[in-house]
């Protein structure tokens, strides 16, 4: 199988799950959230993600989403991951949005992994960008 694991400051992760699970139409169990609690410190964190994080069987997969790139939630996880002895099961991306984890989630298992990342990075940047509401101006000349 292949799991998502979601890891942030606050409620980010969490609430992103929450947005992915309603957009896929239910609640997934391969999907998987922790995040770094204002006032909790990584060896609080750590014990949390080890009861989250599933047991891996030799084929199973982790790709693993975090927040920022070099923030406690990613570093912390990522000391637990090679504690565990999954680090060469897993794939680490700090920086993530809805698009990204979505893609992530939808394709991830029809799909090679390398092209399911390539696609979710494409994808996650592709909707960076402003949004412009078309004026009224043209309606109104038309009067």
């Amino acid at each position: 199988m292949k799991y998502v694991m979601l890891v942030s400051h606050g409620e980010f992760a969490q609430g992103l799950r929450n947005a992915v699970c309603m957009l896929a139409g239910a609640d997934r169990d391969d999907v998987i959230a922790v995040g770094l609690k204002n006032g909790m410190g990584s060896n609080d964190f750590a014990e949390e993600l080890k009861k989250q994080i599933p047991e891996m069987k030799e084929e199973d997969e982790l790709i693993l989403f975090a927040d920022i790139v070099g923030g406690s939630p990613l570093t912390t996880t990522a000391n637990v991951i090679a504690e565990l002895g999954i680090l060469n099961q897993t794939t680490m991306i700090g920086g993530m949005n809805l698009p990204m984890v979505l893609t992530t989630v939808m394709s991830k298992d029809f799909m090679d992994l390398d092209e399911v990342l390539k696609d979710a990075m494409e994808g996650g940047i592709e909707q960076i960008r402003p949004f412009e509401v078309a004026g009224d101006d043209d309606d109104e000349e038309d009067l």
